[in-house]
């Protein structure tokens, strides 16, 4: 377990609020892709109807996106390594499979294979790609779905391993950081096509009126 990051975690999430009660269309859960509320596509317009489906979730936080995937049918599996994140997903839907362990260290361990892992806004922007990639790509059967998404690199040049500082919980206090992994589109495809992946995308979601940053979103399929 990386201790510090899940201390710098723990700060942010117990700085967040939590999924609202009902989105913009009235539903009770729902799969977010991007950073804004009731904007972008849905889990099945990246991998399909995920019914009866075998998921895994990297980094899933509060668990909203798993609640999701699991009110419509998925034996879906959620990974984090923030205890104070894996708490609020007990107390909001104690029925969801959550364990404090990092991708890495899941993947390589587990028998099972998935039909569809994916990160939002997860592991897969906090893990060093050269590590996580093979093991997703092992993890999923063939065919198999991999897609996650992320803000796109803040400053134009400023590619690779960055230092993300998380906000203090009291001004004063010294920030805690994390590592984030940046590329541009056209790398992060070119990277997730060298691990073996094949119908990469990637592409930049716009984002919603006005607004100024978009959402990267990157898939690909297991040959």
């Amino acid at each position: 377990m990386r201790e510090q990051d899940a201390e710098a975690w723990d700060v942010w999430g117990a700085s967040r609020s939590g999924r609202k009660e009902r989105n913009a269309a009235g539903a009770e859960t729902w799969f977010n892709w991007t950073q804004w509320p009731d904007h972008g596509p849905t889990e099945k317009d990246v991998f399909g109807d995920a019914a009866g489906a075998r998921v895994l979730d990297l980094g899933c936080g509060s668990g909203g996106n798993l609640a999701h995937l699991t009110a419509v049918g998925a034996d879906a599996v959620g990974l984090d390594i923030s205890p104070v994140q894996l708490a609020k997903a007990h107390d909001r839907w104690p029925h969801l499979d959550v364990r404090q362990e990092t991708a890495e260290s899941f993947l390589a361990a587990t028998p099972h294979r998935f039909d569809v892992v994916y990160s939002a806004f997860g592991a897969a922007w906090f893990t060093d790609p050269a590590d996580l990639l093979p093991l997703v790509h092992t993890g999923l059967e063939p065919g198999g779905v991999y897609a996650f998404s992320h803000t796109p690199p803040a400053l134009t040049g400023c590619y690779g391993a960055q230092a993300s500082q998380m906000q203090p919980p009291t001004k004063g206090d010294e920030p805690l950081y994390v590592r984030r992994w940046d590329y541009e589109p056209r790398t992060w495809a070119e990277i997730v096509e060298r691990a073996g992946f094949t119908e990469v995308t990637a592409e930049v979601i716009p984002p919603p009126a006005g607004r100024r940053t978009g959402t990267l979103l990157v898939r690909g399929v297991r040959a």
